[in-house]
């Protein structure tokens, strides 16, 4: 099928220095040691595998490259996104801490879903604001792991992902305003309630939920590293949003291999892009208006302070996209590209492979981030059909209609 060019807004970062270590700040957030816990966490929760890296030969030689990886969070746990990994990982660590704090020892998770402290655990409630993935990944968690669970939706999150987290047992708040104003009224109820704060994004560098969720996200890292090899990638191609999945796969990268990490170019929309303006900027800059996107769970106005702790020196390049790239690429990847699998994209788990089509197209884009025929890059697909409703409008066939093709 013919690929559409679309024009992609280019910030490259000046700090990104690819000599420069990886230092205590940053390991202080994401560290090996914090990522392979993790890992070793979940491993042994039901139904934990590694999401496959699926080889796109044909979308490659579309667009002349050494070859293109898509790691397809479709496949994760269930909840089709790998929010998964993050939120639900969380709300384990926080119920453990506070267990801990309560002298009930040393909680493992397999104690927790044996039901081994529900008295401990049932009182308790977890709370978090979300574009719909996160705050599901919270909801999954709390229902695993016993405990209550609130969650705080802007007017823009749509219906079907409401009753997704809904299906878990949660209680739904729609606050009026961006999805910031309904993180600052969570945060403030959190307090007032006495419920524990499972937030992905923060003011504070030091905040302890989202460093948290991004050692959950590194899992997926630790993933794409132990199925490519520390030399299968040049580029990775990665969501943007508050920026903690960008931060968790960078800052891995980054720690493990050095001056030889990918090159990590970031995607976001051009109607909520508070990375590219605060790489821009050299500082965290908001994003004014109403953060309306097609984009839907990367539609953030301002970004996560201990996400920007990493990416401020350890994002290479972020790229803007209009919202027709996204609907575009949404129907290429459920296509396939010259033979390749048909896959289910959701909104937002395909602008990383629309940011790629979109620099890999564009000479001059192609040329600033080193595109080329011996590059090999990773595009992280961070969810499938979280919109059922959603995708089928975009692709013009259902999710399962896609997957029977394959």
């Amino acid at each position: 099928m013919e690929l559409i060019r679309f024009a992609a807004g280019h910030v490259w970062n000046p700090r990104a220095e690819p000599d420069l270590p990886y230092g205590p700040r940053q390991a202080a957030l994401i560290d090996l040691a914090g990522v392979a816990a993790a890992r070793a966490e979940m491993s042994g929760w039901p139904d934990y595998r590694p999401t496959p890296l699926i080889a796109l030969h044909g979308l490659a030689r579309r667009l002349d490259l050494g070859g293109v990886l898509y790691k397809d969070e479709d496949k994760r746990f269930g909840l089709r996104s790998f929010k998964a990994l993050g939120g639900a990982y969380a709300v384990l660590r926080m119920l453990q801490e506070r267990l801990a704090v309560a002298g009930q020892g040393d909680v493992s998770a397999g104690d927790l879903l044996a039901g081994r402290h529900r008295e401990g655990v049932s009182g308790l409630t977890v709370t978090c604001a979300t574009d719909g993935n996160h705050g599901r990944s919270v909801a999954w968690g709390a229902r695993m792991f016993g405990c209550r669970c609130r969650i705080y939706l802007h007017p823009h999150v749509s219906t079907a992902r409401e009753l997704a987290i809904s299906r878990y047992g949660a209680l739904i708040h729609r606050v009026p305003g961006t999805y910031d104003d309904s993180v600052r009224r969570c945060a403030e109820d959190a307090v007032a309630n006495g419920w524990l704060l499972v937030s992905d994004t923060a003011d504070s560098e030091d905040a302890q939920a989202p460093a948290i969720v991004m050692q959950g996200y590194g899992v997926m890292a630790d993933e794409i590293l132990s199925q490519t090899g520390e030399d299968g990638a040049t580029h990775v191609f990665v969501q943007g949003g508050v920026g903690g999945l960008a931060a968790a796969v960078c800052g891995h990268f980054w720690q493990t291999l050095g001056s030889r990490r990918p090159r990590c170019v970031v995607v976001e929309p051009s109607r909520a892009d508070c990375i590219a303006r605060s790489i821009a900027a050299g500082r965290p800059t908001p994003v004014p208006g109403d953060l309306d996107t097609f984009m839907a769970c990367l539609a953030a106005g301002e970004v996560s302070r201990p996400a920007w702790t990493i990416l401020e020196h350890g994002a290479d390049d972020v790229l803007t996209l209009p919202d027709d790239a996204a609907r575009e690429t949404m129907g290429v990847l459920a296509a396939g590209v010259g033979g390749d699998p048909p896959l289910v994209s959701g909104e937002s788990g395909c602008a990383a492979v629309a940011g790629l089509i979109a620099a890999a197209l564009d000479p001059a884009l192609r040329k600033a981030l080193g595109l080329d025929l011996g590059s090999r890059v990773v595009a992280i697909g961070s969810e499938g059909a979280t919109d059922p409703v959603a995708f089928e409008r975009a692709v013009g066939r259902s999710a399962d209609a896609v997957t029977r093709s394959s």
